[in-house]
């Protein structure tokens, strides 16, 4: 199908396989490392390559993630540019990482030598499944007519709506990302204290709350999406998780008795955020009303 321009994102956005086939969604490849090894990604990976990854995280293999260059951003657009087709892209948070500032350094460049095609660089303030639940609706507002800048303003008029409720099992990786302190990660983990974090309108990571208890952290994060949703027929949800299937589908579970006609999709984390969070992070995203925590 011929679309009007063409959708991309980082690959640390987690959406549906099928979603991106069938909509002709295209990435930017980031490349993550665990242990000695180093891969590209640069489509959405199999189950198969995520529990290696998480397991490998479980056995004590360190793993770190690189920003994409202006360079990467350059060769993905041009070939679209060449042929004529305008970009949207885009990025997780710049509160989280400096990919947004690299794709609006190589936009610049482009523009030199694709004058009349447009480029427009939207910061989703947002992460994973949160990224997922924009580029579903930019998608949508496509495909309604919605024209290049259009679609743009509308997504960064909603960013905000997006909610963000993550908990760690592992409070190591907060502190190797600097998100707590050695002595709260040592308290906290002899403790068994799980962090809730949010994602703040600078589209920063924070840690906000905390309980004793994974059980605890997950009913507490349920009570943050009944507070805080949207609700209606059909609401779209993702519950993203670090190779934790149970605590998904406790989820899952408990926000069916709250929306019992919500559409939620759960999925393994991308290994791109799941490198600074590691195994059994659980999160719930959605639309809603961020000020209401």
């Amino acid at each position: 199908m011929n679309y009007p321009y063409t959708i991309v994102a980082d690959i640390s956005a987690d959406i549906t396989p099928a979603f991106v086939k069938e909509n002709d969604l295209r990435f930017i490849s980031m490349s993550y490392t665990i242990g000695e090894e180093e891969r590209l990604c640069s489509d959405i990976e199999d189950e198969a390559v995520l529990k290696r990854f998480y397991d490998g995280q479980r056995h004590g293999d360190l793993t770190q993630t690189s920003r994409i260059s202006p360079r990467s951003y350059i060769d993905c657009f041009t070939p679209l540019l060449k042929q004529g087709q305008p970009i949207l892209y885009l990025s997780l948070s710049s509160g989280l990482s400096g990919t947004y500032e690299s794709s609006l350094l190589a936009a610049e460049e482009l523009r030199e030598d694709f004058p009349d095609i447009g480029i427009a660089c939207v910061d989703s303030l947002a992460a994973t499944g949160g990224m997922g639940l924009l580029l579903e609706a930019a998608v949508h507002n496509r495909d309604a007519g919605m024209s290049l800048a259009d679609n743009a303003k509308w997504l960064e008029e909603n960013r905000l709506r997006v909610c963000h409720w993550f908990m760690v099992e592992d409070l190591m990786y907060l502190l190797r990302g600097g998100r707590v302190s050695a002595a709260t990660a040592v308290v906290g983990t002899a403790l068994n204290i799980k962090p809730i974090l949010k994602i703040e309108d600078d589209g920063k990571l924070v840690n906000f709350t905390k309980k004793r208890g994974a059980k605890s952290a997950l009913k507490q994060m349920v009570d943050f999406y009944a507070e805080s949703t949207d609700g209606g027929d059909g609401e779209r949800i993702y519950i993203c998780h670090a190779d934790a299937g149970d605590k998904a589908e406790f989820l899952e579970k408990e926000i069916r008795k709250i929306n019992p006609r919500c559409d939620i999709t759960s999925m393994t984390l991308s290994p791109i955020i799941g490198a600074h969070v590691g195994p059994g992070m659980a999160s719930i995203i959605h639309f809603g009303k961020r000020e209401t925590r």
